[in-house]
């Protein structure tokens, strides 16, 4: 991309967005008003800073769009810097936002008399297939996986698979499927992640915003 030419943030729609807004506001940066109206189906944003444009896209859209070049910078949780490990994704920085754990759960009335240490395959549930059968293959078990988009905690109760693997924050709706966590994979929170070209073809861009984060990050935590 030209030198000149605004940079493009990606950030994910939802819960993330909005723990997200505080540190947009800390880092300076200031959308459009129709960021904010429900109502619009605009996807892409001006900013008051004339080098940045802003997109709104799903959680696991913001990696790809960041990592093919679309966006130079996004944000988005280590879960799914996990599930597409891409190299052109560099993470420099945890935001401290969108605390979960990525975690494997099966119903409640199969725990008392289930040992997760004698598994030797599993049929899983999951929207991540790739961090599941990389968790299970490190101590020799065999992972099945049905890859779903979501509603994860309906496939035990309708015999797609006996467990699942999904993002849990506080446990909630675990409990109102009757499911219960058995295995933790890993703790989650949200990076702002950047190009690896975008990093070196625009250094001096890039890295400001990479500070300016910095220190909205440790604003707000204050």
């Amino acid at each position: 991309m030209p030198g000149n030419e605004p940079l493009v943030l990606a950030l994910p729609k939802g819960r993330i967005l909005a723990e997200a807004r505080p540190l947009l506001r800390h880092a300076g940066i200031e959308p459009e008003p129709a960021f904010d109206d429900p109502d619009s189906r605009q996807l892409q944003f001006r900013t008051g800073a004339p080098d940045l444009l802003l997109i709104r896209v799903r959680s696991f859209d913001v990696a790809t769009f960041v990592a093919f070049g679309g966006a130079q910078l996004g944000i988005a949780g280590n879960d799914v810097l996990m599930e597409f490990d891409y190299p052109e994704v560099y993470a420099p920085l945890d935001l401290a936002i969108g605390h979960c754990r990525l975690v494997v759960a099966e119903p409640a009335d199969m725990v008392a008399g289930d040992d997760p240490k004698r598994w030797s395959h599993v049929r899983i549930a999951t929207k991540y297939p790739e961090i599941t059968r990389r968790h299970f293959a490190t101590r020799g078990v065999q992972a099945e996986c049905i890859h779903l988009n979501g509603a994860m905690e309906l496939a035990p109760r309708l015999g797609l698979s006996n467990r699942i693997v999904d993002l849990v924050a506080t446990g909630a709706t675990l409990r109102a499927n009757g499911l219960v966590e058995v295995e933790h994979i890993a703790d989650v929170t949200s990076r702002l992640i950047v190009n690896r070209t975008a990093l070196k073809t625009r250094p001096d861009t890039v890295g400001r915003w990479i500070e300016r984060f910095r220190e909205a990050t440790l604003a707000t935590a204050a």
